[in-house]
């Protein structure tokens, strides 16, 4: 398992899934109305964004969330003991054609938003 090292600093915990043009609307909805107000109420959670790229003609898109964390102790506290393991409710899956059953978390070094 990769180890999460203290930094001063944010991290950045990164998940990708696709679905069909219903469920990247669906999912948009559910991230925004269901899942951030969740978010928020953890200690330790910086906000988040939700990415979308379209990928087929048909409307298949690919998802991809990043969520901002003060620390590994803040992304344990949400995700469990093993961080690289995803977080997708039930209710999020049956919106998704597949889903990463992993996250991945990257240090930020320059963050150039104002």
């Amino acid at each position: 398992m990769p180890v999460m090292t203290e930094i001063k600093g944010m991290i950045i915990r990164t998940w990708s899934a696709t679905a069909d043009a219903v469920g990247a609307g669906n999912y948009s909805r559910y991230f925004e109305g269901t899942l951030l107000p969740e978010l928020r109420k953890l200690s330790g959670f910086n906000g988040a964004c939700l990415l979308r790229r379209d990928i087929g003609e048909d409307g298949t898109a690919e998802l991809t969330a990043h969520t901002c964390w003060e620390s590994p102790e803040a992304i344990r506290a949400f995700a469990g003991d093993d961080t690289t393991v995803s977080v997708v409710e039930p209710e999020a899956q049956a919106m998704l054609l597949d889903f990463d059953r992993t996250a991945t978390h990257r240090s930020v070094v320059v963050d150039a938003r104002d």
